[in-house]
């Protein structure tokens, strides 16, 4: 029961559960630098990583943020139904856990904040490397600021309220 509880405490924000027990050699993360590359190359070609884009976006002046945000979310809402449904597992046979995250109007103040730092900035966490690789470099501030800003929460999370 107390370990049972635990699990649940310790897994209570996780969408997606790793407890992977593989272990590989440093040179199998050179996949995830591939994927990191091409994935960055195609932020820059869709202007995902242009600060005129972003404000285009929260302007409500284009829908071009919006196609890219919205076909993201249906992708992966597409791809989750179909791990659940043929019950898919991971390259290396373990299975995919799920797990449910429950509501906080904490989502609500947080999901603000980061909202309007997006708008101030006009970055938010996954175009900042590349925004940094095309040689903006004063978003390396808006990258450190992030970094604190995780820490900071991190430090405080237990006294915030539920």
């Amino acid at each position: 029961m107390i370990k049972e509880k635990e699990h649940d405490i310790r897994h209570q924000d996780a969408v997606c559960v790793n407890e992977s027990t593989l272990t590989h050699k440093w040179y199998h993360n050179l996949k995830y630098l591939a994927a990191g590359i091409i994935f960055g190359i195609i932020f820059v070609k869709a202007e995902v990583i242009s600060w005129f884009r972003i404000q285009e976006m929260f302007r409500l002046q284009s829908f071009h943020m919006y196609g890219i945000i919205g076909s993201a979310v249906l992708v992966g809402m597409i791809s989750v139904g179909l791990i659940k449904k043929f019950n898919i597992k991971t390259i290396y046979g373990e299975p995919i856990t799920l797990t449910p995250k429950k509501f906080n109007k904490g989502q609500i103040y947080g999901g603000l904040i980061f909202g309007f730092g997006w708008a101030i900035t006009g970055a938010c966490p996954g175009p900042l490397f590349a925004q940094i690789g095309t040689g903006a470099f004063a978003v390396s501030v808006t990258l450190l600021s992030a970094v604190a800003g995780t820490w900071v929460y991190g430090y405080f999370r237990d006294k915030l309220p539920h």
